[in-house]
């Protein structure tokens, strides 16, 4: 059986990289992004009523690691990354078809020349995604108040504090009119601490650096807090 799927629009993200994309949606919450349609599925009539609902699904493509293919077992974060599950009890994006699911918040749908736009927060994917289907989130019916979650049973730990260095905080100061909410996103995204999980128990003199919307965020671990060195321009 031949099957052709065709992306329905694109997002576009300030996350330009994979390593500082959050594990999950949901848990940065301050971070807006876009998902733009693409021809022939731009025309107003297909989002008719869409505003209606505060939070939508979406399927998409891991298009950055699709060529990579799958493994049987895969090694979750959340189990610091030393102990294996099978690929079916995963999020892995390491998977047969490379296909993703994501809850994301809705606040708006803005009418362009090109047609709608949608206005997103708490994405978890990165800048260029390809985009397969919408559908609308039914509270009654998706959010299960009984299940269980297995290794995953409660939200990963957001308490790594975030310090800004003199230089970071006054390159701050000359995006805020551009990116207002610039340092408030930093925030969010290294109290997460996206480092590897076999980092987290060691020494780490390490500098970190990834590109968020066009600016380089470099941060170390130093007395456990991160310290965000620099936000220089790409």
């Amino acid at each position: 059986m031949d099957i052709n799927l065709q992306p329905i629009g694109i997002i576009l993200s300030p996350y330009r990289e994979k390593f500082i994309v959050p594990r999950q949606p949901g848990l940065v919450k301050s971070v807006s992004a876009e998902l733009v349609l693409s021809p022939p599925f731009n025309s107003p009539e297909a989002v008719r009523d869409l505003e209606q609902f505060s939070h939508l699904w979406l399927i998409f493509l891991f298009h950055q690691t699709m060529e990579q293919g799958w493994q049987p077992t895969v090694r979750p974060p959340r189990l610091g990354g030393n102990k294996r599950v099978g690929v079916f009890a995963s999020r892995s994006p390491f998977r047969p078809n490379p296909i993703g699911l994501s809850a994301v918040e809705l606040t708006a749908i803005r009418q362009t020349n090109k047609g709608p736009v949608l206005e997103l927060k708490g994405i978890d994917l990165i800048d260029g995604t390809p985009v397969l289907d919408i559908k609308p989130y039914i509270p009654y019916t998706d959010a299960i108040t009984e299940a269980t979650g297995g290794f995953a049973e409660q939200a990963p730990a957001t308490a790594m504090p975030v310090d800004f260095s003199e230089i970071a905080l006054q390159q701050l100061d000359g995006y805020r009119e551009q990116h207002p909410h610039l340092q408030l996103m930093i925030t969010e995204l290294l109290t997460t601490d996206p480092r590897p999980a076999y980092r987290r128990d060691q020494q780490d003199d390490k500098e970190y650096g990834v590109l968020l919307y066009d600016y380089n965020v470099r941060w170390k671990i130093i007395d456990g807090k991160t310290l965000v060195i620099a936000v220089d321009p790409a």
